[in-house]
């Protein structure tokens, strides 16, 4: 029986490391690595990365005329990653394919359900790019929302810190950090997991979500694995997991 697959989410600026650039070949390749130790070790993983390192909606606002034109750019500056992450994942020993709202030929194909289904039994790793394929829907949305379409057992949020926490551990030394939550602790805690029509859409559908810090060498093969790090949010009390 088919095991089922994981949504990784991977911000724009993961991939450029600490570098100056546009991309760090370094962390594309250890990202692309990992995700394929992960595939090879029998979980079947798709992606859906962000397209902050190339140009974030808030910095082009200004541009925003006609409403929704900044995040017509953001969306094509994950495509642009989502391009960069197939050719790493094929260098690391893995196809992928990237898929999109729409097919963008020798570039992208266009989402359709069942080819996402097939590519992700075949072992391939499926890469999401463009978004939602609409304005004012972050890469969080379409992160929420493919998983959900994919059925994933969890979607894995990369993150810059090692989970959920009460407080910014980077401002307050006393901030706790989380093993577990439910959906609702998150909600009354007023914890920034994801942006809330990503959570909602993971709450309704009752995909959970773990965040992990991506950065930590071998990270994103332990968070496919069965010991996963980082902070889980689903719908269950611990008690009850």
């Amino acid at each position: 029986m088919l095991t089922a697959p994981v949504l990784l989410k991977i911000s724009g600026e993961a991939l450029a490391g600490d570098g100056d650039g546009v991309l760090e070949p370094i962390m594309l390749r250890r990202v692309a690595e990992e995700v394929v130790t992960g595939v090879q070790a029998g979980q079947p993983a798709a992606i859906v990365v962000g397209g902050g390192n190339i140009v974030r909606g808030r910095d082009i606002a200004h541009l925003d005329h006609p409403p929704g034109r900044a995040d017509d750019m953001g969306m094509l500056a994950t495509l642009f990653n989502a391009v960069a992450l197939r050719s790493a994942l094929q260098q690391a020993g893995n196809d992928a394919i990237v898929v999109a709202p729409h097919a963008l030929p020798n570039v992208a194909v266009a989402q359709d359900r069942a080819l996402v289904h097939d590519a992700l039994a075949s072992g391939r790793v499926v890469v999401f790019g463009g978004g939602t394929g609409q304005p004012f829907f972050t890469t969080d949305t379409a992160a929420a929302l493919r998983a959900a379409e994919i059925g994933a057992r969890c979607l894995l949020k990369g993150s810059q810190v090692d989970g959920i926490y009460s407080a910014d551990p980077s401002k307050d030394p006393h901030a706790q950090r989380y093993d577990h939550l439910t959906f609702a602790e998150a909600i009354d805690r007023r914890l920034q997991v994801m942006d809330m029509a990503a959570f909602d859409l993971c709450q309704r559908r009752g995909v959970p979500i773990r965040v992990f810090d991506m950065h930590a060498p071998g990270a994103i093969t332990a968070a496919m694995g069965p010991r996963p790090p980082g902070t889980l949010v689903d719908l269950h009390p611990l008690s009850e997991s």
